[in-house]
């Protein structure tokens, strides 16, 4: 809204200052700003609000120490962290950019999902909530949304850059001219590590007929559904430890917020020679503004944690983050950068599976980990969970820049 305030004030007026907010890194920095204080300052008025509503966690005895004193500690604590970022995003952000949109249509769908879970959860008084098909089906539904948005909306495109000979650079730098071609419609997503690093999604299915390719959506949009629903589960089996789930993400987030200006700068995805999305270094002023909020949310969630995110928080965080890495093709990278989650519910997996596969073998279920998902199992070697988590955010830091790294390592 004041992006739209202050651009009428400089175009009408000349208004001082005003050019500043057509600068993302300066509407960036105010949202980050904003949010943070946001979540610091109000969020103590959200915690005391849901004590006198009674929207205490209800603890299942699971036999690790220090759990029977988190029993009541107030949930659907993720409403702090969606307010304070949707707040800087009306007031800073162009909200008539695609990306801006997808990204509010996710907090806000994904928020209704944990919402619901939380409350059944504590009206019911266990931990079994909103049953896993309905959160499955509200997954695949932003999924299809998502999917159907990046397919078919004439806003999402990609400049390809253009194949010149040496003699065509020189020509190009001289007249100060792009190395990039009309703005088009593609399928074409990034893969790290690769010399020729992109990928069409349209040649898994070209490769019958090439006149298939208008049927790419076929291939596309399952793939949005399952990361989606893969990230989005992924942040909900980390929110397990005290501030675990919100600082492995403020780590994430602010290294996709990296690459969405990147990206959305012609001049820095020229010289790194990454693809260029137009309109896409819009959403940093999101991701940043859910950065801040995620930061100032850790004031109260790290040990001995004042709130819990509950599914409020954890699936709205895992969606954004997979919204943004599809956004800006960079959905290969996710379980380099969101590691955690990776591995986090890689653990669930094994231990699900071999437990079951023993017990039909054997007669009797057997364990690979103490308990899953992972950071349980340390916790029951008796490794305290302040310092788990620490651990847990040095390897996320380690990630985070290995990701980086793929801008120019080919």
């Amino acid at each position: 809204m004041l992006y739209y305030l202050f651009e009428y004030l400089e175009n009408e007026y000349q208004f001082p200052g005003a050019t500043l907010f057509q600068f993302i890194t300066f509407r960036a920095a105010v949202a980050i700003i904003l949010s943070l204080l946001i979540s610091t300052i109000y969020g103590k008025v959200i915690i005391r609000f849901l004590q006198k509503k009674q929207m205490g966690e209800s603890i299942r005895e699971l036999g690790l120490e220090g759990q029977a004193e988190k029993a009541g500690t107030p949930t659907m604590g993720g409403i702090i962290i969606i307010l304070a970022t949707l707040i800087p995003v009306l007031l800073f952000a162009k909200l008539d950019n695609i990306y801006v949109i997808m990204l509010i249509i996710t907090t806000l769908w994904m928020g209704a999902i944990g919402f619901t879970d939380d409350y059944l959860k504590i009206k019911r008084k266990d931990k079994e909530g909103l049953a896993g098909k309905f959160k499955v089906i509200g997954q695949v539904g932003l999924g299809l949304i998502i999917g159907c948005i990046m397919y078919f909306h004439g806003d999402v495109l990609v400049k390809e850059e253009k194949a010149v000979s040496e003699i065509e650079q020189t020509v190009n730098a001289e007249e100060n001219s792009s190395d990039f071609n009309p703005a088009i419609k593609s399928t074409k997503t990034t893969i790290p590590f690769f010399k020729n690093n992109e990928f069409d999604y349209a040649s898994l299915i070209t490769w019958i007929n090439p006149g298939l390719t208008k049927y790419a959506w076929l291939i596309f949009i399952p793939i949005v559904i399952f990361i989606i629903t893969a990230v989005s589960n992924g942040a909900n089996l980390t929110d397990g430890i005290d501030g675990l789930a919100a600082g492995s993400s403020a780590i994430i987030v602010l290294t996709l917020a990296l690459f969405a200006w990147v990206s959305g700068n012609i001049i820095f995805s020229d010289y790194l020679n990454v693809m260029y999305i137009p309109n896409s270094g819009e959403m940093t002023i999101y991701i940043a503004a859910f950065a801040g909020a995620l930061v100032g949310f850790l004031w109260y969630n790290t040990y001995p944690a004042q709130v819990f995110m509950g599914d409020t928080g954890s699936l709205t965080i895992g969606g954004i983050i997979a919204v943004i890495a599809i956004a800006i093709r960079k959905e290969f990278l996710i379980p380099i950068l969101c590691g955690i989650f990776f591995i986090e519910t890689l653990s669930v997996m094994m231990q699900v599976s071999w437990f079951k596969y023993t017990r039909k073998k054997y007669g009797e279920g057997r364990r690979i980990f103490l308990m899953s998902p992972l950071h349980h199992h340390y916790q029951k070697k008796g490794i305290h969970e302040s310092k788990i988590v620490a651990r847990f955010w040095i390897i996320g830091i380690l990630l985070a820049i290995i990701a980086v790294i793929t801008l120019k390592v080919r």
